[in-house]
């Protein structure tokens, strides 16, 4: 199983946001034109999406149980730019659309919503691990998940206890 594997639905266009920063190198996709040309940006855009993408962090840390360092309620402000509309099929089915398909924030919005109804967004999660922050969908049973990768964050945070319980007890 590839611990990285993508979210479900809409979820897979949040978590590729704000995967768009790697918060270990700094490095930001977002500053490139292919970066930008996979949201349909234009370098205008960048600052309020990189304003959007740390509000979805923000959520997803507190979706893993982490105190993030903004408030998720930011995420309302962003999110009252794009209005969804209730549409009505000829069948009878009832759907959520955004105003504006083509904006980034209205798409987004969208995927929040129908993740919210099937009860996928609280599983849209960002690593413990500081110096990572990858955001990642938690499919384990009990949705207890704490890293992006147990073979990378979670085995150096394993490392790290261990070491700190080696040394504390050679001094005690």
């Amino acid at each position: 199983m590839n611990e990285r594997e993508t979210a479900p639905g809409g979820l897979a266009l949040v978590a590729a946001l704000v995967n768009t920063l790697d918060v270990e190198t700094g490095a930001d996709s977002l500053d490139t034109a292919d970066g930008r040309a996979a949201f349909g940006l234009a370098e205008p855009d960048v600052p309020a999406v990189r304003e959007l993408r740390e509000a979805l962090r923000a959520a997803c840390l507190a979706h893993a149980g982490h105190r993030p360092e903004r408030s998720p309620a930011a995420l309302d402000e962003l999110l009252a730019e794009a209005p969804l509309y209730v549409t009505v099929a000829d069948d009878g089915t009832a759907a959520l659309r955004p105003a504006d398909p083509d904006a980034l924030v209205s798409r987004i919005a969208d995927a929040l919503a129908a993740a919210a109804a099937d009860g996928t967004w609280a599983r849209l999660k960002a690593c413990e691990a500081e110096d990572c922050r990858w955001v990642y969908y938690d499919r384990s049973p009990g949705g207890r998940r704490r890293w992006c990768s147990m073979s990378v964050c979670g085995a150096r945070a394993k490392m790290r206890t261990y070491r700190a319980r080696g040394r504390a007890s050679s001094q005690g």
